[in-house]
């Protein structure tokens, strides 16, 4: 869009750029900066406009952003021309993630490499590599307090170790995703540092006040993330002799994304791990960029406005990356991290499906679908060219966040039914063989978050001490349940490290005392591959779940109707236990799966007719994952106990 203001300021910035920058090609640069210039000086206007330094922070902007796209290799340069073409590339069914530490998973970027055959074997293509920052021992917060934003955690390896892996993954058409954090730096950053020893730049880079006039302010109505360990949201710095917000822990210090200079530093950041090879970038406590006296200072209109902008930038200097939205809120905040275009994803183009994966749990705890159909009837329909993540399991608590609402309609009081979650999960409850540790309690309140293997929740972990092969099978079958709805709901599954071989819980966190105070250790493992090469040993664990997870993969990506597209109806069942949906073709109508989840201990019926136009005469229905006609009882169809189907009439 031409509009006179922004493209005389355009020129202006152009006329002054250095000319190291504007000896070198950069004709794809142009056109893209002409294109979207509108946008960002729009943006940067609302954010910054107000400022004396106007223009001159516009000017660094355009610099940084062509700075980048001068280093930015020619093999990634080429293959943003690819996605510009193909813009819908990412909601393909093809992709397929899995989340991992690197040291858990195989030790260091070169294990790493070793062990990428294990990703084709199972049908992954998309790896989360987490956090590798370098950050602080003892006070990383699992690698979520950097303190250098280019340098690797050297126990992890090297930027050209990370260049050599990328590579690799490339050839293997294997996608990679790093984090970024947006929101904080370690106390010990090189800012942090310099904004102790009382350089003014850098305290500007951070929210420091002198007194508690203003943080008690802030207090009234932020709330405490971390109650138990980190109560409060500032912490007094005695060498610099002021009060620092920290929202989560007391050594991670809350950026001030009120100066235009720590926007343009995180931009350049986020483009610097754009140019190492990082298919796609997860964006960090999204929801919390934006600090407003009176209100919660998470969700603010300020923070969409940043990652807007940071994606209209990176549009410029790399527009193949993608970004996630790492904002576990409610849905009706959740959806605006896609942005507020009718179509196209404005800030993030992925985000989390948190409510999905919490809901799942319920129906896992209650052995029935009653919250998972209610709460999904209010997950807010997202923008055509945007998508979930659907996981069970993150190197995160799972929490307990359902609406109120939708659990009264369910006719459950919301506290007493968390508190039978929570009991639930952490064993407590009599008919419970789940292994799950609570986290995060509020000895106020009564609430609390679960850690936990996926495997040790579902009651794999007591099966095998019990030696109950009934037990075992019933672990397994929900293994396979819950992996069959992340793979069937619409979006890009993703699996964790360690659950496709049923990894159980891991205690040896409780020996390191950097470790022991948080019980998200439990659930973030050390991969034993010579247990993990029992996955090509039939009758063992690892070989049942394995196996079944890279059959049900590899149909997946052979399913055209489960690409992300909006093509999913859920489907009302009379029967409370089951979740039922069904995917399909916009181009082809006739093209459909009926997905059919059983969250009880005991099989259960489908009656054809409560499902309208999706129930199909009798005998007609073949289940994709089995090659088979699934078992009727008269016309109703039968679903085995913790059983699934992808179900077409046109197999």
């Amino acid at each position: 869009m031409y509009e006179q203001v922004s493209h005389s300021l355009l020129n202006d910035i152009l006329n002054r750029i250095k000319p190291e920058i504007s000896s070198q090609d950069l004709r794809h640069f142009y056109t893209r900066l002409g294109a979207n210039f509108y946008a960002i000086h729009s943006l940067f206007e609302k954010l910054y406009g107000c400022r004396p330094d106007f223009n001159e922070q516009a000017q660094r902007l355009v610099e940084t952003m062509a700075r980048q796209y001068i280093k930015r290799p020619q093999q990634l340069r080429d293959l943003d021309l690819e996605r510009e073409k193909d813009y819908n590339w990412f909601l393909s069914q093809k992709w397929v993630g899995m989340a991992l530490y690197c040291k858990g998973f195989a030790g260091n970027l070169q294990d790493l490499r070793g062990h990428l055959n294990y990703f084709n074997e199972l049908g992954v293509n998309l790896v989360h590599i987490m956090p590798i920052m370098r950050c602080p021992e003892g006070k990383s917060d699992g690698g979520y307090a950097v303190s250098d934003f280019r340098e690797l955690d050297p126990e992890v390896g090297s930027l050209d170790d990370l260049n050599e892996l990328a590579s690799d993954m490339r050839q293997r058409e294997i996608l990679l995703v790093l984090d970024v954090v947006v929101n904080h730096t370690s106390n010990n950053h090189y800012w942090a540092e310099q904004a102790r020893q009382g350089d003014p730049k850098y305290q500007d880079y951070y929210y420091t006040f002198e007194n508690r006039n203003v943080p008690d302010m802030f207090e009234q109505s932020m709330p405490e993330i971390f109650p138990e360990t980190s109560p409060g949201n500032f912490t007094w710095d005695e060498e610099m002799g002021r009060w620092v917000m920290t929202v989560f822990n007391d050594y991670q210090w809350d950026l001030n994304y009120s100066n235009p200079a720590v926007f343009i530093e995180m931009l350049n950041i986020i483009l610097f791990w754009a140019n190492q090879g990082a298919d796609i970038l997860r964006l960090d406590a999204v929801a919390f960029l934006w600090k407003k006296i009176g209100s919660t200072c998470q969700n603010e209109r300020e923070a969409h406005l940043i990652l807007q902008l940071l994606k209209d930038c990176c549009q410029v200097t790399a527009p193949g990356v993608v970004f996630i939205a790492e904002a576990i809120v409610a849905p009706v905040e959740m959806i605006k991290y896609f942005g507020e275009d009718a179509v196209i994803a404005k800030e993030c183009e992925i985000a989390y499906n948190a409510t999905f994966m919490a809901l799942m749990w319920d129906a896992v705890a209650t052995k029935n679908a009653r919250l998972l159909n209610q709460g999904i009837k209010s997950l807010p329909v997202k923008l055509e060219r945007a998508t979930w993540l659907n996981y069970i399991r993150c190197h995160d608590d799972i929490g307990l966040g359902f609406d109120d609402r939708d659990i009264l309609l369910c006719d459950y009081e919301p506290l007493k039914h968390r508190k039978f979650l929570i009991d639930y999960f952490t064993g407590q409850f009599e008919d419970s063989h789940a292994r799950g540790l609570p986290f995060g309690q509020n000895h106020k309140t009564g609430d609390a978050r679960i850690s936990g293997s996926l495997a040790s929740l579902v009651g794999l972990e007591y099966a095998l001490e019990q030696e109950d092969d009934q037990g075992i099978d019933d672990a397994i079958k929900l293994i396979l349940l819950l992996h069959g709805m992340i793979l069937s709901f619409g979006g890009i599954p993703l699996l964790y490290y360690g659950d496709a071989i049923g990894t159980l819980n891991d205690d040896s966190y409780r020996d390191d005392p950097h470790k022991q105070g948080d019980t998200r250790w439990v659930h973030r493992p050390s991969i034993d591959w010579d247990n993990a090469a029992r996955r090509n040993t039939p009758g063992t664990v690892e070989y049942k779940v394995f196996s079944a997870l890279k059959k049900m993969i590899a149909v997946r990506k052979e399913i055209h109707v489960f690409a992300d597209f909006n093509n999913r109806e859920l489907l009302d069942a009379e029967n409370p236990h089951l979740f039922v949906f069904g995917r399909y073709n916009i181009q082809q109508p006739a093209e459909r799966v009926l997905v059919v989840g059983n969250f009880s201990n005991r099989p259960q019926h489908l009656e054809l007719t409560d499902i309208g136009s999706w129930g199909v005469p009798y005998g007609q229905f073949v289940d994709l994952i089995r090659g088979e006609r699934p078992d009727f009882f008269k016309e109703s169809l039968v679903i085995p106990s913790y059983g699934y189907y992808w179900l077409s009439d046109r197999p």
